[in-house]
């Protein structure tokens, strides 16, 4: 373990806590680079495991980076994470909230809000995408995934427990026949 470790996990998380505000879903892409590719703190198959755990529990799924941090390196470590991920997206949120009901009317505040639109699609598009890689996802994952995208594109009030239901009943399908999944 680095002695710095949590000077490390400070200068990672709390840049991408304001990237964040809205949901954690476009972290996964830069938490999965920095943490096992260039890091090494967890090995792929580790990290594809830690994120099903975060996902399933309750609570925020970004708790992937407090989880990764107490793999590496234990409670401490966990903490400072949990804290260096939510306190600037939270006193950002809160500052911003202050200002941004003020100009409810304004039309510039609705063309932020739209141009913000496909930034965030793309963050969580490429969290995906990232998340396949590492799982190493074969023809029936990756159809799988384009699936359900264009599902959600065109319904998007679609509810996810649909897709995942039909999703798990392919792979159940694909694992009984013996396709590569």
């Amino acid at each position: 373990m680095r002695d710095n470790i949590y000077f490390d996990l400070i200068v990672l998380l709390a840049p991408l806590s304001l990237a964040a505000v809205g949901g954690a879903t476009g972290l996964y892409a830069p938490f999965q680079h920095e943490m096992v590719e260039l890091r090494h703190w967890v090995t792929p198959r580790e990290f594809f495991d830690l994120f099903a755990v975060a996902r399933l529990a309750p609570g925020p799924s970004s708790m992937l980076a407090p989880m990764i941090a107490f793999k590496f390196a234990g409670f401490a470590a966990a903490l400072v994470a949990a804290l260096a991920l939510y306190l600037p997206s939270s006193a950002l949120v809160y500052a911003v909230s202050l200002v941004w009901s003020r100009y409810r009317d304004r039309p510039w505040r609705k063309a932020v809000e739209q141009g913000l639109a496909p930034v965030a699609a793309g963050l969580v598009l490429a969290g995906v995408l990232s998340l396949l890689r590492v799982v190493d996802g074969g023809p029936i994952a990756w159809a799988t995934v384009i699936a359900a995208a264009a599902l959600l594109i065109w319904k998007p009030k679609l509810h996810p427990l649909p897709l995942l239901g039909a999703s798990a009943a392919i792979f159940l399908v694909a694992h009984f026949l013996g396709a590569p999944v």
